[in-house]
């Protein structure tokens, strides 16, 4: 016997998975076959809807419309807010969050999209005054020291300051200003020592 469904049990299934997602703070894969199957039954919903009868189904097909409608904005909407606050924990780093293979396999092509015209948008904002501010530091610990002692996690190779140039190879600590190694420090290829 064929299984029976009511319409917007799609929607809610998605919103589930949202919620998933909120409860376990990791970013699940793109449900892309959940949200297609979505579009098509807000096609048959719409076909159903355009009836030149005035019925009370209408009522029923038009509300089922509404609400498919607000689950995948929520999902949709939540997905993105994640991919925000996944790149601003990166630290505007846009190739260091692409690069995770981990990560990218859950992006949507859309996502990643997003991700590169938010980066650009940032970083074309950003540029009117690069001189006085770094909006992507990280501001979760204001600084309290001009410079900084930091040990080289990973190997980063050679990083142009403000007083020279610096081989940071594994292992080696260093005194810097922080605003030159900031966001080094955030993509983790330098560790802070206290």
């Amino acid at each position: 016997m064929a299984e029976t469904r009511q319409y917007g049990d799609l929607a809610t299934q998605l919103v589930l998975e949202s919620r998933r997602s909120i409860a376990n703070d990791l970013l699940l894969k793109y449900n892309g076959e959940l949200v297609r199957s979505i579009l098509r039954e807000q096609r048959e919903l719409d076909k159903l809807a355009d009836s030149p009868e005035v019925t009370p189904a209408m009522l029923i097909y038009q509300t089922a419309i509404l609400r498919n409608k607000r689950c995948l904005l929520a999902y949709h909407k939540h997905r993105l807010d994640r991919l925000r606050d996944m790149y601003w924990t990166v630290g505007g780093a846009l190739p260091h969050l692409l690069s995770n293979p981990d990560i990218r396999s859950k992006l949507s092509p859309h996502e990643v999209d997003f991700l590169r015209e938010y980066s650009a948008s940032v970083m074309d904002y950003r540029a009117g005054f690069s001189n006085e501010l770094d909006i992507t530091a990280s501001i979760t610990q204001p600084p309290k020291d001009l410079h900084v002692l930091v040990r080289v996690a990973r190997d980063c190779g050679v990083i142009q300051t403000e007083l020279g140039s610096i081989d940071f190879q594994k292992g080696q600590r260093f005194m810097v200003r922080r605003a030159d190694i900031e966001h080094l420090i955030v993509q983790g290829y330098l560790e802070q020592v206290y």
